[in-house]
């Protein structure tokens, strides 16, 4: 089964499921004049939307790219998972308006033992539906279907809760309902903000994580021509889609017809291996013909790592004809000033070579 089909058939089981407990709560609710009850039926509809959602956004991200988006639709899904947690944030919101109303305005509920074991039932249900869906969400990277499985988890604590506050008023007579109501209500609203947060930063773009970073480097590294591998861009169109660039360093007496071999190699390794599209490969050639250029390298090298916050210098570039040195640099971004460290970099590497035009590229780090 296909990851769409996956994620389509695991929100349609969340949508029967949803509005069978939505009914069978409302019915209770309103018989029991129970407010956490019918608020709870009302979150079960409101999940039973968000699992429409996903199904909309996985039909609509598997469409074929096309001219006017040659790189799919596979953000769609960005979207979808926003639109949950929007609807996750307003089911808190609109629960603690309730909760605190009842507060002031206290309604005693009339708790049947059927009513209690249904709504027993029914945090087992959610509990299992929850745990389902952020497993299959993680099986299949869907953010909209984790985030259906998170806002599932948070209605078990909440359906659990009304059983709860049943139990206390059955045994003691207090109504705690509203209290509980307003108090898991804030929860709510913290995970649909986290929520929230975490699908804004995705679609601002993520820093990629070290371990695939390092991983596609290394891959790129094992070619025997390839001394290096740098500054990796890779641009997230959808779950597992990841196209970028990468800069290689190889040496200066490769030809055009070496190089175009290579360059076909390195990008079908890392397909193959990582499932990742270079669509891009930049080439730094090393010098191999002046051995003056090692001696100026391991100079500038010494300047560039005695300062605090550079993480690593590559591309360097001599000519002794041109009089020409260059290389980049790339600092961290935790660094107060990157641009003085960039300067003071420059201005050294210049005192150090006055009969040189010294360049150097101060590059951002993107990826580990």
């Amino acid at each position: 089964m296909d990851r769409n089909k996956k994620i389509i058939k695991t929100s349609i089981l969340g949508i029967i499921a949803n509005f069978f407990l939505a009914g069978f709560k409302a019915t209770i609710g309103l018989l029991s004049g129970s407010i956490a009850i019918v608020l709870d039926a009302v979150n079960n509809l409101t999940d039973a939307l968000s699992s429409g959602i996903t199904v909309v956004g996985a039909k609509l991200s598997g469409k074929k790219p096309d001219k006017k988006h040659p790189y799919g639709y596979g953000r769609i899904e960005n979207v979808s998972a926003m639109i949950v947690a929007v609807i996750v944030l307003y089911a808190g919101i609109t629960s603690l308006i309730e909760s605190v109303k009842k507060i002031f305005q206290p309604e005693v509920a009339d708790y049947a033992l059927p009513s209690l074991i249904i709504i027993g039932v029914a945090v087992l249900v959610k509990i299992f539906i929850g745990v389902y869906f952020q497993k299959v969400g993680k099986k299949v990277n869907s953010d909209a279907l984790s985030a259906s499985g998170k806002d599932a988890l948070m209605d078990s604590v909440i359906s659990a809760s009304t059983l709860v506050a049943a139990v206390v008023f059955l045994l003691w007579g207090l109504s705690l309902e509203a209290y509980l109501g307003a108090i898991i209500s804030l929860f709510i609203i913290k995970a649909g903000v986290e929520m929230i947060v975490e699908t804004i930063s995705q679609i601002l773009g993520e820093r990629l994580d070290s371990e695939t970073t390092k991983a596609i480097k290394r891959t790129i590294a094992e070619f025997p021509e390839v001394y290096g591998a740098y500054d990796l861009i890779l641009h997230n169109y959808g779950p597992g889609i990841y196209i970028g660039s990468v800069h290689i360093e190889i040496p200066d007496y490769m030809t055009a017809d070496k190089i175009d071999d290579l360059e076909h190699a390195i990008s079908e390794k890392v397909y193959e291996e990582h499932k990742v599209i270079i669509a891009g490969i930049s080439i730094y050639s090393r010098n191999t013909k002046d051995e003056n250029s090692q001696a100026i390298l391991s100079e500038i090298r010494n300047i560039v790592s005695d300062r605090e916050f550079v993480l690593q210098m590559h591309g360097f570039h001599f000519s002794e004809i041109e009089k020409k040195i260059h290389f980049d640099v790339i600092i961290d971004f935790a660094a107060p000033d990157r641009e003085k460290i960039y300067e003071e970099i420059l201005n050294e590497v210049k005192a150090k070579f006055p009969d040189y035009k010294v360049t150097i590229t101060l590059d951002s780090d993107v990826s580990d």
